[in-house]
């Protein structure tokens, strides 16, 4: 195998980052350059993604956030997943006459949780005040920031519903009523006004300490002129969504004012000389957990990592954990966590593995952790949607217009995009891994006194009653985001992750155990072609279910898809870059007992980097 890598695995010393976007992985060297830990770091980049990355998440999203406190020597999630609002349960939804959450507009919004996960972090284990923080995005929104093609790409596939229905998204998105041309500089200056708002009046309203500063600016956003803002807006405004129809919003001042970001402990399992940790059942983070806790009985060594058998086992361990996170995963009242915890247990995960032979799945099959029968939702309501459904718009997930020639600007092929991710070691030995998403351009109409949209995560619920994941107030949705944190031989060792919607804890245990189990350093596991299955009821709207789809690059070898396809697997077979979007950052001690700090980022689409020194 050839040792060619698309670019350098980073070693050094003093810290570590990388990220989707180049500027917000050198931002957050930037802070480690001048002082700042990891904790600062990773906000400080955090935020810089909501503005150069405007097509993928937002201020108004979502993050959660696995961290390795090199002080407190332990780790911690985050859950910014923020939680449906009061008037959001299944019974309202129904009367509207529709039998699935929309996947764009007002009525899908929960809480936007990013601001408060990014701002506790920071409160707690950060040294750097909130207004150096915040600098650097405030700086690229109001000075102006290169619009990436992907970018340019969302606001083409959308502009005739900005034009024609949200003007709001409009003023900010077509300046001049124009598309913005791709690697111009572009400014979101409303959105600069908010941050510098946020600060003056946390300034004025704080105790005039680093962390009451902080908290009168979480008290800001969620119980001042922000939550007014969006409670105002969602109230009056009515807009079309995927139902063909306009429909005010159900999110509301009371939603925003009573929702707080949970800190726990993160759900783990081993691996050999590894210990794997993932956010809670109310992410897809377990789905992971599940896959290697089955795979600990694959044999993987004896499979090369571009094999048909190392894939075949792989895809099969990613179908029964899906088919889990179904039945089971969630935080609603139907949720059982006895029967959650027990999808962990090598018992049950030694179970659902010898269920795997030498043949592609047809079915889905959720297990029965403790006996118990799963139940899964109505999986033929997405036909019945799509019946009567508006998609011009796009669908749940950011979607994307193949762009033109400039001179032209004719709308092509329409395709999903996905999301944002950053790892940051500092010389310390901190350790944030975080995906942020939601309140993409596209999710919903721009709030014209705040610059922003809301993200659109109450998709992912279901309307059945008494499931996981039925839609109830208070309850975050089952998010897709899923970082996560490796420790080996009991000592912090990696952060890692990628976007990709329900990809994401498929393309991240295929790099993992690439590197784990093949040796492969961070920018070879990366760089190696990946795939995905899809067996599964997408996570975004409409939902539909599609089965024993096998999607691989194809820069594997031809006899690789051969022999997947003589297994029972329906190849699909995409360009040869096309999967994963992994980024990773690793530390350990040399001989003499120095820090060496790792970091490597996705080639894919040319705009993940990663840094150190």
């Amino acid at each position: 195998m050839s040792t060619f890598t698309t670019r350098p695995e980073i070693t050094g010393t003093h810290g570590v980052a990388a990220a989707t976007h180049w500027l917000a992985a050198q931002t957050a060297m930037g802070v480690l350059e001048r002082g700042g830990n990891a904790f600062d770091a990773a906000v400080a980049g955090g935020f810089v993604l909501q503005v150069v990355e405007p097509h993928l998440n937002g201020p108004g999203g979502e993050v959660p956030i696995l961290f390795w406190s090199e002080k407190d020597r332990r780790m911690q999630s985050v859950c910014g997943q923020g939680a449906a609002p009061a008037e959001a349960t299944a019974a309202a939804f129904r009367r509207l006459g529709v039998e699935q959450v929309p996947g764009i507009g007002l009525l899908p919004a929960t809480v936007p949780g990013a601001f408060g996960a990014w701002l506790t972090m920071l409160r707690d284990h950060g040294t750097w005040s909130l207004a150096d923080v915040l600098a650097p995005a405030i700086g690229y929104a109001r000075d102006g920031f290169p619009l990436i093609p992907r970018a340019v790409q969302a606001i083409v596939a959308v502009q005739s519903l900005f034009r024609d229905q949200w003007h709001s998204s409009a003023d900010v998105w077509l300046p001049d009523g124009k598309v913005p041309m791709p690697g111009a500089l572009f400014r979101l200056p409303q959105l600069a006004a908010t941050y510098e708002r946020i600060l003056h009046t946390a300034d004025h309203h704080g105790d005039g300490t680093r962390t009451g500063t902080i908290d009168a600016a979480m008290r800001c956003w969620y119980q001042g002129f922000v939550a007014r803002e969006i409670d105002s807006f969602y109230r009056t405004e009515q807009v079309q969504d995927t139902t063909g129809e306009k429909h005010a919003g159900l999110l509301r001042y009371e939603d925003m004012a009573q929702w707080k970001p949970t800190v726990e402990a993160p759900l783990t399992v081993d691996f050999g000389r590894y210990t794997l940790a993932k956010c809670g059942f109310w992410s897809q983070g377990p789905a992971f957990l599940e896959q290697i806790g089955m795979l600990r009985h694959a044999g993987l060594d004896q499979h090369a990592p571009h094999s048909a058998g190392f894939v075949h086992r792989i895809a099969e361990a990613a179908k029964l954990a899906m088919a889990d996170r179904l039945a089971w995963y969630g935080s609603a009242p139907g949720a059982s966590r006895e029967a959650q915890m027990a999808l962990l247990s090598d018992d049950y995960l030694r179970q659902r593995w010898m269920s795997v032979g030498d043949r592609a799945s047809q079915q889905l099959q959720p297990g029965a952790p403790l006996g118990q029968a799963p139940r899964l939702p109505d999986l033929d309501v997405a036909r019945r949607t799509l019946l009567t459904a508006d998609t011009r718009f796009g669908v749940g997930e950011p979607t994307f217009a193949a762009l033109p020639p400039i001179s032209e600007w004719a709308e092509r092929e329409v395709f999903v995009g996905d999301t944002c991710h950053i790892d940051v070691i500092d010389r310390h030995g901190n350790m944030v891994a975080a995906t942020p998403s939601g309140g993409w351009l596209s999710s919903s109409p721009v709030i014209p006194s705040l610059g922003f949209s809301l993200n659109t995560r109450l998709q992912m619920t279901w309307l059945d009653d008494g499931l996981p994941n039925t839609v109830t107030p208070g309850v975050p949705p089952c998010t897709t985001l899923s970082p996560s944190l490796a420790l080996r031989d009991g000592e912090p060792y990696m952060v890692f992750g990628t976007p990709g919607g329900d990809q994401q804890d498929q393309w991240s245990p295929a790099f993992f155990l690439r590197h784990a189990v093949h040796g492969m350093n961070l920018q070879e596991a990366i760089d190696a072609p990946a795939w995905h299955v899809d067996h599964f009821p997408a996570s975004f709207w409409p939902r539909s279910t599609t089965l024993n789809r096998l999607t691989a690059e194809s820069r594997f070898p031809a006899e690789t898809l051969d022999a997947l396809r003589a297994a029972g697997h329906d190849v699909k077979v995409g360009d040869p870059w096309s999967e994963s979007r992994m980024s990773a950052c690793t530390r350990e001690h040399d001989a003499q007992g120095r820090l060496l700090l790792r970091a490597a980022a996705n080639p894919r689409g040319m705009q993940g980097y990663a840094v150190g020194r």
